[in-house]
């Protein structure tokens, strides 16, 4: 798996795409890490290996694009899922 690398606010967002095993089309991925902000930890808040239920995109792009905007969206919620889940708790969509 490929991955893209950005920062959002307090957290970093690694977007990826997965080629898929039968070689038609790629699956995204995203991963986002609160790395600043309560107590300066690095701390997973969300992970999907399988964005929109394993869909298949035909280009690597699309699939990190789509993994990009869901990173971001994660990231923008983050404070609000944060504190519904309690700390400490990973937040999961």
């Amino acid at each position: 798996m490929q991955y893209d690398r950005l920062t959002e606010g307090d957290f970093r967002i690694r977007a990826g795409a997965a080629k898929v095993p039968s070689g038609n089309g790629y699956i995204a991925a995203v991963v986002v890490t609160r790395w600043r902000g309560e107590a300066d930890t690095p701390r997973e808040v969300y992970r999907d290996t399988r964005l929109a239920g394993g869909h298949r995109w035909t280009t690597r792009e699309a699939a990190v694009s789509y993994a990009v905007s869901v990173g971001r969206e994660i990231a923008r919620t983050a404070p609000e899922r944060l504190s519904r889940t309690g700390v400490g708790q990973p937040a999961r969509v």
